[in-house]
């Protein structure tokens, strides 16, 4: 399976790219059209604030493409590459995201900020989060929370062929790495069926 980790500046992809081959993907680094076009999957990552990803895709001219592909073939957001799937956002200052899952980001509430650190999903597995902004988003787009000090905290989400994961599944061991097989098998089956 072929996946294009999209370049933009704003990822650590080389950890991403690490974790994606340990499960047998094939991956590009990249932000050429031609490139993500080609691929079978994309994956946006994301470290640092929301404003200045969202100028730096803008740079890269692929905002439109990116919302094309997202209807196109599946497409994984992972922590600010998670928030960036959402209409808009408030960190600095409002900003437009890329609006392909409907919902907005906002600060967190918790009196102790960033979350930083390993928090329990899906089957009370942990996985490691470090973020101040969480997703509010319809409750069917949530598919795992985490619980940080009373505040609940979309940790999985997906709508169409779009999910987003708030945490780092290159950065949560075995179970992180486990969550991207799910996903990959997801992206494999989608290939097979061409649903």
């Amino acid at each position: 399976m072929n996946v294009a980790v999209i370049d933009y500046g704003m990822g650590n992809v080389f950890n991403v790219e690490r974790a994606l081959k340990a499960i047998g993907c094939h991956v590009v680094i990249t932000n050429d059209p031609i490139e993500i076009e080609a691929a079978d999957a994309i994956l946006l990552p994301g470290v640092g604030a929301f404003p200045q990803a969202m100028a730096s895709l803008h740079a890269t001219g692929l905002v439109p493409l990116l919302k094309q592909m997202a209807t196109e073939k599946p497409f994984l957001g992972i922590c600010l590459g998670m928030q960036l799937l959402f209409d808009s956002s408030t960190e600095g200052m409002l900003t437009e995201g890329l609006g392909l899952i409907e919902g907005r980001v906002e600060r967190m509430r918790a009196k102790r900020l960033p979350h930083v650190g390993w928090n329990s999903i899906l089957r009370d597995e942990d996985v490691y989060f470090v973020h101040s902004y969480h997703v509010v988003t319809d409750e069917a787009n949530i598919v795992a929370s985490a619980d940080y000090m009373g505040e609940r905290v979309p940790a999985i989400v997906h709508d169409g062929l779009v999910t987003g994961m708030q945490f780092h599944p290159e950065k949560s061991g075995t179970f992180g790495l486990r969550l991207l097989q799910e996903w990959k098998e997801s992206v494999e089956r989608e290939i097979t069926t061409g649903n």
